[in-house]
């Protein structure tokens, strides 16, 4: 008689009997909790970075830039207004979402908030596993 708890997913996603399979319920379970883990905590984790501070170009230079950094990127750097002009169109060229009418602003807010003669941010360090 067909029982639907001898069946069981094989890594391949076919279905399998549970005599002939080496993957049990505690296999299964655990992969679940993994991928419902990791799938509550990469958010928690991002959410730990700096944001960008506030300002007029804050919500797009959100959107363009941390399309693909991490905000501590930014907001390492410290750079002339020049300096700012050469990344932001470096970025762009390699396809950041810049509208052509933002550049200005992206460049003027950059300028304005990580400027070369600007304290650098503290980043917060991982601990180390290293031993001394």
């Amino acid at each position: 008689m067909f029982n639907p708890r001898e069946l069981r997913f094989r890594e391949t996603g076919s279905i399998d009997s549970a005599q002939g399979s080496s993957h049990g319920p505690n296999e299964l379970s655990k992969t679940a909790l993994l991928a419902f883990t990791l799938l509550f905590l990469l958010p928690m984790l991002r959410a730990q970075s700096p944001d960008v501070p506030p300002g007029p170009a804050q919500a797009k230079v959100r959107t363009a830039c941390l399309e693909c950094h991490d905000a501590s990127i930014i907001v390492q750097q410290r750079l002339s207004k020049a300096a700012w002009t050469k990344e932001v169109d470096k970025m762009i060229k390699w396809g950041a979402l810049v509208e052509a009418a933002d550049r200005d602003s992206f460049i003027d807010y950059l300028s304005t908030n990580f400027p070369p003669d600007k304290a650098a941010a503290e980043m917060p360090r991982a601990a180390s596993t290293k031993r001394h």
